[in-house]
């Protein structure tokens, strides 16, 4: 993870969402409400990132396979992991 400055912000969470997230300090999983939320944060940023890098080999494999040959279903999906471990590099 990248080393950047903290900076304090206040947010608001729902009864339950606080619940959950003291109940993970408690249990010793985080240090603190804002280590959960961080987290969070960090898992849906890599969420998106491969969302992203999906979109991107599935348009890639799309441009491909207007000008090229049929491919099974197998092989297309082959391709699009393919691809996609090439973008997360």
């Amino acid at each position: 993870m990248e080393d950047t400055m903290t900076i304090k912000s206040s947010i608001s969470l729902r009864d339950d969402q606080y619940r959950f997230a003291k109940t993970l300090v408690e249990g010793g999983r985080f240090a603190s409400v804002s280590a959960v939320v961080q987290q969070g944060l960090d898992l849906l940023r890599q969420q998106d990132a491969d969302a992203q890098a999906d979109r991107a080999a599935l348009q890639a494999l799309l441009a491909e396979r207007a000008n090229s040959a049929f491919l099974s279903g197998d092989a297309l999906r082959a391709r699009v992991a393919s691809r996609r471990a090439a973008a997360q590099e």
